[in-house]
């Protein structure tokens, strides 16, 4: 079995998120939520996500005409939402009507390919440690397993029911 196999075979075993559950856990909404599915969730380890880029995005209307290319920040969001999606999600904690998470930091964070309509962004989270309430979580992205880019993602979060 090759290596692009057993990663294939390994994001399907875990548990899966539909947008529907992944909506139970996230604020953002159209057209900022940037995931549109879980592959995989390891609790307490690591989550796998997708984003399917497409032509219709809104910010390839500007960015840039003639040449679209997804930009680096909006990248960079899809990661720490991934981030935040992997530490709510290990929690259960479901939003309620006073929650809140906060972006706190980010560290080593690396651009090395651009991303165009027609890819598919696959973001991989790993939780490397939590101190005080404050996570840290490394996050890749890639395309086509290729990588993309990768950040080490810090975030906060309260109000949260179990």
């Amino acid at each position: 079995m090759t290596n692009n196999a057993k990663g294939k075979e390994m994001e399907n075993m875990g548990i899966d998120m539909n947008i529907k559950e992944v909506l139970e856990y996230l604020p953002h909404r159209y057209p900022f939520l940037l995931l549109d599915r879980v592959l995989s969730y390891t609790p307490g380890e690591s989550l796998v996500a997708l984003k399917n880029v497409t032509f219709n995005e809104n910010f390839f209307q500007g960015h840039f005409p003639g040449r679209p290319l997804m930009p680096a920040v909006l990248i960079l969001e899809a990661m720490a939402q991934t981030a935040g999606l992997l530490a709510l999600r290990d929690l259960d904690a479901r939003l309620t009507k006073n929650s809140e998470y906060y972006f706190a930091g980010i560290d080593k964070a690396r651009f090395r390919k651009p991303v165009e309509p027609g890819d598919q962004l696959i973001f991989r989270a790993k939780f490397l440690r939590t101190v005080r309430g404050i996570w840290k979580i490394d996050v890749v992205a890639e395309v086509d397993d290729q990588l993309v880019a990768s950040a080490q993602l810090m975030g906060a979060f309260r109000g949260m029911e179990a």
